[in-house]
């Protein structure tokens, strides 16, 4: 899977289409990812405590990476990530202008 936690995506297909959002999560087994505002479902929980109050809680669920594409560093737009060696190292880049894509450190 080519796009990571960190990267800046947008949506091509769903009700958030066109949407942008950072990855928060990403699970390579199942293909999908989660996204920061991106896919949110309403969740009612019940009070635990008198610390953990009930309500109704926004949680951002996962998406196919297949629906989502990375966002070139140089012109905003969606892009295709590619490979390259670059002094022994491999480096991500973007198909669409060539740009390396930054590594982005949690």
């Amino acid at each position: 899977m080519r796009i990571r936690t960190g990267d800046k995506v947008i949506v091509l297909s769903g009700k958030d289409k066109g949407r942008e959002g950072t990855v928060v999560a990403a699970d390579p087994t199942r293909g999908k990812v989660t996204v920061e505002g991106i896919n949110t479902a309403r969740r009612h929980t019940k009070p635990r405590s008198q610390e953990e109050p009930g309500g109704i809680i926004d949680k951002d669920m996962p998406i196919d990476v297949s629906n989502v594409a990375v966002v070139s560093p140089k012109d905003g737009k969606a892009t295709r990530v590619g490979y390259k060696v670059e002094d022994g190292k491999k480096v991500r880049v973007c198909k669409r202008t060539g740009a390396e894509i930054p590594e982005v450190t949690l």
